[in-house]
């Protein structure tokens, strides 16, 4: 019978673990060899599908194949989420993530995913601001003084949202909450439909994406109180922040976007397409295009944007809990 040396037992140990481990590495270094799906868990046009479609471009353009964008809408994002939560973790199915990711466990019952445990990040990109607005006939100015005639009105004032758990929603909410205020919700459709009865003057006001209020609040048609971020917003540079405006340190809302993949996706994989799509995010024509759209650029690496979504996901549900909104 042969005697192997320790040595020689460890070689051949370590042999045949790297022989075990080829398959994958070589399927690793070869990514991607076939086209990849992103999925965008909402309709076309939005700002979600618009990011989603600006890298998927460039991506394509480097790897010569095909990087397609997929529209899987319903259940508020829910259904195009379990979808790439239950693909194969191979890198070829991502989802293009939102505050929705983090905000639906607590808004839609019995969700098959957690965004915690069935996902891990590939890249943050960035965030949108919302402006805080209301028509240029309301007798407010400020914030501050929105804040006292909400104080002082025998019935609570109206906010629209594009829906419970979007960024509008949460930033009337915090709003409210932090400044000892009641208002009222009053959820829509969308953004356009929110905004077609503000500009009717049947609600208030309206925490809208700057994207969309710009426009409005340039032509004198909407008035701007404040940005709901932390830092002010290029756009509108001498617009202050609701923390700064309402003397309500920590308030922070915005509609953040990123890329994520199934939670065992490959390692090699996610660092491949973490350098590559920060590479895309760093092109000067692809940040032009993102400004467009609102974005402050604010790139997060895997880890970052894995702790980022965790501690929204927290913080949002106790935000909910509070208002009283129940999963439904």
């Amino acid at each position: 019978m042969t005697r192997f040396t320790r040595r020689q037992a460890l070689a051949l140990s370590l042999g045949a673990a790297t022989l075990a481990a080829m398959p994958a590495q070589a399927q690793d270094a070869a990514f991607p060899s076939r086209p990849i799906r992103i999925i965008v868990p909402f309709s076309a046009g939005g700002v979600v599908d618009s990011t989603a479609r600006i890298v998927a471009e460039k991506l394509g353009a480097k790897y010569g194949h095909a990087v397609i964008v997929e529209n899987k809408t319903g259940a508020g994002g829910a259904i195009g989420t379990e979808l790439v939560a239950k693909s194969a973790s191979d890198g070829y199915t991502l989802l293009a993530v939102s505050p929705s990711h983090a905000v639906l466990p607590s808004v839609v019952k019995n969700l098959s995913w957690s965004p915690v445990r069935d996902f891990r990040a590939v890249q943050g990109f960035g965030v949108v601001p919302n402006l805080l607005v209301v028509l240029p006939s309301m007798p407010v100015k400020t914030l501050s003084e929105l804040l006292a005639l909400a104080k002082k009105s025998s019935e609570p004032l109206s906010y629209a949202t594009a829906g419970v758990g979007t960024s509008n929603h949460l930033s009337g909410e915090l709003l409210a909450q932090m400044a000892g205020v009641k208002l009222t919700h009053v959820p829509y459709r969308g953004q356009s439909d929110a905004m077609n009865d503000l500009l009717g003057g049947r609600v208030t006001m309206m925490p809208l994406t700057v994207a969309i209020a710009g426009p409005y609040v340039k032509a004198g048609k909407l008035r701007a109180l404040a940005i709901t971020t932390a830092k002010r917003a290029t756009a509108f540079p001498d617009l202050p922040t609701v923390a700064e405006a309402a003397q309500l340190p920590g308030y922070e809302v915005g509609a953040w976007f990123g890329l994520v993949a199934p939670s065992k996706a490959p390692d090699s994989v996610v660092r491949k397409l973490l350098a590559d799509v920060a590479a895309i995010l760093a092109m000067p024509d692809v940040k032009a295009k993102l400004a467009t759209l609102g974005m402050e650029m604010a790139p997060r690496n895997p880890a970052e944007f894995d702790a980022f979504v965790a501690d929204e996901a927290k913080r949002w549900n106790q935000v909910l809990k509070q208002a009283g909104v129940e999963p439904q």
